[in-house]
């Protein structure tokens, strides 16, 4: 067959890397961008040598897409990927967060069971050469059985926490949180981009029995990157009977093992740019693959990640009742985003 073909809708700043990511791919092109702001769409049109549309379901219709990469503000999620679905879209791509609060996570996940349409959130340093040679130290047994997991991040729970969260889940294999007990404070940026409370801790229990501690925002460890730059504090580590792993987006690996201890920096090489463009690439190649073969989901697919908003959503849930929650029939009231908005504040 022929090249996949490609689509991206919103042409902000994130749009510009999935893009540059496909000089990395052969088996597929970009060939269209859209935005309700027509400029926007006819800068990275001529930056890329795109069709520039400022409809998308037009673009959609006209170029006959196998993959869209939707990369609009949080608030257009449900709009954008029922439109896609609808239009029999096979595949797309979102930027994180999925979504913002429980109305709009409701609908996603009434989306998810009545679609055929594959989705993936943009969780893209999953693929990152040294996280993946991390989980791969994990999963070969050497290590022994994971005992406690640690992930932070210095943005918010909404601005980096559900990427450090999706990291720690895919050391532990994916293994569900079954609870969570958590706590929030600040409302400086409720009402952002990224709306969250200034910082959020939550100590979770998965189903294979390892526990873990999430920590976002500005008490968050600490450890990596520049302190003047909360962004580039993104860190996750494993420890278990016989060894450990640690990995910082900005910082520092290791993999310590009964084979040996293994040690570097996560932008030793190319940089950090070059291994962001590769982690981005394998995730369009995994969406590929999975569109090739209904058996390979991408890691970050739409399933796994309702599930982790929904761990988000119980975070919330456990700062307003002041008890843990449950996930097992856990199902947040609509209003519980106002409710922590007063506890925060």
């Amino acid at each position: 067959m022929g090249k996949y073909r490609v689509g991206v809708i919103g042409c902000g700043a994130r749009s510009g890397a999935h893009i540059q990511a496909y000089d990395l791919i052969d088996r597929a092109e970009v060939v269209a961008c859209a935005d309700v702001l027509s400029e926007k769409a006819e800068v990275l049109a001529v930056r890329f040598g795109l069709n520039a549309y400022a409809d998308s379901a037009e673009m959609i219709k006209a170029e006959k897409l196998d993959l869209i990469h939707i990369c609009t503000p949080p608030t257009a999620r449900v709009d954008v990927l029922t439109l896609c679905s609808d239009l029999g879209v096979p595949a797309c791509t979102i930027e994180k967060p999925l979504a913002t609060g429980v109305l709009d996570w409701h609908e996603l996940c009434a989306l998810e069971a009545s679609s055929k349409m594959k989705v993936a959130v943009c969780h893209q340093f999953r693929w990152h050469s040294v996280l993946t040679r991390c989980r791969e130290a994990l999963a070969s047994g050497k290590l022994g059985e994971i005992k406690f997991l640690e992930f932070s991040a210095g943005m918010n729970i909404s601005g980096q926490g559900t990427h450090i969260l999706d990291y720690g889940m895919s050391l532990n294999g994916d293994s569900p949180v079954v609870r969570v007990f958590g706590s929030a404070c600040g409302n400086s940026e409720m009402d952002s981009m990224h709306p969250a409370p200034d910082t959020t801790i939550g100590y979770l229990l998965f189903d294979n029995g390892v526990r873990g501690m999430w920590s976002n925002g500005t008490t968050a460890p600490w450890t990596c990157g520049d302190p003047n730059a909360s962004y580039q504090h993104v860190r996750a580590a494993a420890y278990a009977d016989k060894g450990r792993v640690l990995w910082e987006e900005f910082g520092d690996w290791e993999i310590i093992s009964p084979d040996g201890e293994q040690r570097g920096h996560a932008t030793d090489g190319d940089g950090w740019m070059a291994g962001n463009l590769r982690a981005q690439a394998a995730l369009h190649e995994a969406m590929f693959d999975w569109i090739e073969d209904d058996a390979k989901p991408a890691g970050t697919n739409f399933k796994q990640s309702l599930h982790e908003w929904a761990v988000v959503l119980a975070l919330y849930a456990s700062t307003v009742t002041r008890k843990p929650v449950e996930l097992d029939g856990f199902d947040p009231p609509e209003d519980l985003f106002d409710r922590l908005a007063k506890v925060v504040a």
